[in-house]
């Protein structure tokens, strides 16, 4: 792997961290917190939304500055919201914190994406752009679950100081590693907002939204869903996420491949198609213990197999205002994690029970589905005139 990849894959890595450790914890920060476990599923909606606010925000600041520069910059707001978080001492606090501290998720892999696309070998953007997400899906296989043993162990602050420190590591990695390339070029602030104007754009942020948010529908209730639904002991929670970031590092690496192989539209078609299997599957043998685990492992895998062709299908769709095209599609996936999270804990508040979430996860999936095949019907009749 190249270094600047391997520079933007460290950021990304800690950037998962800190949106997904919060699925791992949440039962115990809701506890210390004196909060319910929907109440406590805010902060994963905080976070999201912070990411939604964050892109637009960056382009408005920084669309005339050199990428580099700007990487720089984000990763520095990522460790001031993780270092205030591990010392916030309420519900309120932890909400803001959480929140700043997803100002800099999307416009990173908005930012990423384009220097990851630009340093790739002919042919292999999508891999480049998987390669840079990768640290994401390790986040998960490694980091994520190490966060939910710390927090068992000893306290649900630990994991956010962790990322702390880690941000210390990526600035100085990024400054070390990743070239000076230029800015972009400056076509004003509303050019950065016209490819808005066209249908494809709005269709892939779509299906991104909808096919993500039906995966976080479920995912951001897991650990009670292993629990409560499947039977496991709070002991085994580390371990399943451990398989959970298997799934989606494994899902992350083919996905990226098979958009460069098949075309990427048609991947995302396939994977959310799966999407609905482990969906469906999960809310109907949640009580099963090892096929459970199995449609979570691949609920994840699909999760992560469609971020690079998003990621890449974008950024064709949006040439001359690439840096608010990437951004979107973090918008869009994060806005269906704040989404997903809310209309996930819905049947639960009803009293319902864990499985529901997966269900109320299909009907959402639906939706970023009929997205994507609506964009593959206009491209090729487009091709036919």
């Amino acid at each position: 792997m190249k270094k600047s990849l391997l520079a933007l894959a460290s950021g990304t890595l800690g950037l998962g961290i800190a949106e997904f450790v919060m699925m791992g914890i949440l039962p115990n920060v809701a506890h210390d917190l004196g909060v319910s476990i929907p109440t406590a599923g805010h902060f994963i909606s905080a976070y999201a939304i912070g990411v939604c606010v964050g892109a637009p925000l960056m382009v408005v600041v920084a669309r005339t500055r050199p990428l580099k520069q700007i990487l720089l910059g984000l990763v520095a707001v990522y460790f001031v919201g993780n270092l205030c978080a591990a010392f916030s001492q309420g519900y309120w606090s932890l909400l803001l914190m959480r929140f700043v501290s997803g100002l800099p998720h999307g416009a990173f892999f908005g930012v990423g994406s384009i220097v990851a696309e630009r340093v790739a070998d002919k042919g292999k953007e999508s891999l480049a752009v998987s390669m840079m997400i990768a640290g994401m899906t390790v986040a998960n296989l490694f980091g994520v679950p190490f966060g939910t043993m710390l927090s068992n162990l000893v306290s649900w602050r630990f994991p956010f100081l962790f990322n702390a420190g880690w941000g210390l590591l990526i600035f100085y990695l990024i400054y070390k590693w990743v070239p000076s390339l230029p800015a972009l070029p400056d076509v004003g602030l509303k050019g950065q907002f016209r490819f808005l104007k066209k249908l494809a754009p709005w269709l892939i942020i779509l299906t991104t939204m909808f096919g993500n948010g039906g995966i976080f529908c479920w995912f951001s209730y897991v650990t009670p869903q292993m629990i409560h639904e499947a039977g496991f002991a709070a002991s085994h929670i580390t371990l399943i996420m451990v398989l959970a970031g298997l799934g989606m590092t494994i899902g992350n690496l083919v996905g990226g491949k098979c958009g460069d192989l098949y075309g990427l539209a048609p991947v995302i078609r396939f994977t959310q198609v799966l999407m609905l299997v482990s969906l469906l599957g999960t809310f109907f043998f949640a009580s099963v213990p090892w096929l459970s685990v199995l449609l979570m492992f691949i609920g994840t895998a699909c999760l992560f197999a469609v971020s690079s062709p998003q990621q890449l299908l974008l950024l064709q769709n949006s040439r001359g205002s690439e840096m608010m095209g990437a951004a979107c599609v973090q918008i869009a996936f994060n806005l269906g994690n704040a989404v997903g999270a809310y209309l996930g804990g819905l049947p639960v508040e009803a009293g319902l029970g864990y499985r529901y979430p997966a269900l109320v996860g299909v009907f959402v999936v639906l939706l970023g589905l009929l997205s994507v095949s609506i964009y593959l019907k206009r491209e090729r009749m487009m091709k036919r005139i």
